[in-house]
């Protein structure tokens, strides 16, 4: 077991634990490493767990009855994985696919729930994670019924532009491989619809590719697009 007392940075939606807190949580995981193209949890399985990311990128993924693949968030290093309501034996009902080979810290619920009845500090962290969670969800609903499409796609770039974006020169290069379908499940649309708006946006100068990876080049024509509320990047993010 870890020494509580240890500092370990930490990044990802993590950065509402204390360090303390934070310290707290890695005492209580149990580490495995996850090939890619393995499953955290399927779809249906019991929720009895979260999942810190130490090393990787997992998807979380809802199918529709007609076998669309939606993918409804991309975790990261860093970022705590788990169902939204984790206390009442709820089952899944989304699932996480590895994209490349993880290291992860896995917390049982009973471990979860002796936390937060003995230490009052990190049960509030953790209700600061679950508000900024939930803060998350809502506003990707937001741009996906509000403004159609193309402020679907634009408030997507912007998300990914936040979350794995690189500065180069007076653009901003998205340094995770992110095709075409990908986006099309982000948003619901298919994947002609996305070339399309995709080559208006780059027509306009607002995008464009260098290496088959994703440039920003105007990011304020995305933000009028999708009407963006300027959201800060902790929520902000795919």
């Amino acid at each position: 077991m870890r020494n509580p007392e240890m500092v370990i940075e930490h990044r990802g939606n993590t950065g509402c634990f204390s360090q303390g807190s934070f310290n707290q949580l890695l005492a209580v995981m149990k580490d495995r490493h996850i090939p890619e193209g393995a499953h955290l949890f399927w779809e249906g399985d019991t929720s009895d767990k979260i999942f810190y990311l130490k090393q990787g990128r997992v998807k979380i993924t809802k199918t529709t009855d007609e076998g669309k693949e939606l993918i409804l968030y991309m975790y990261q290093t860093g970022d705590l994985i788990s169902q939204a309501d984790p206390f009442f034996g709820t089952k899944h009902s989304f699932s996480a696919e590895v994209l490349e080979d993880s290291d992860v810290g896995v917390i049982d619920h009973h471990d979860l729930e002796l936390l937060i009845c003995q230490h009052c500090d990190f049960a509030i962290d953790f209700l600061k994670w679950m508000g900024a969670h939930h803060r998350i969800t809502q506003t990707k609903f937001r741009d996906l019924m509000l403004y159609g499409k193309p402020g679907a796609l634009c408030s997507t770039l912007i998300r990914l532009y936040n979350t794995y974006g690189e500065p180069h020169g007076e653009d901003v290069v998205i340094n995770k491989k992110i095709t075409h379908t990908d986006l099309s499940n982000m948003i619901g649309a298919t994947r002609e619809s996305v070339n399309r708006m995709l080559s208006d946006l780059r027509k306009k100068g607002a995008v464009d590719y260098a290496g088959g990876l994703i440039v920003i080049k105007n990011l304020e024509m995305l933000q009028g697009v999708c009407h963006c509320e300027l959201c800060p990047k902790e929520i902000c993010r795919i």
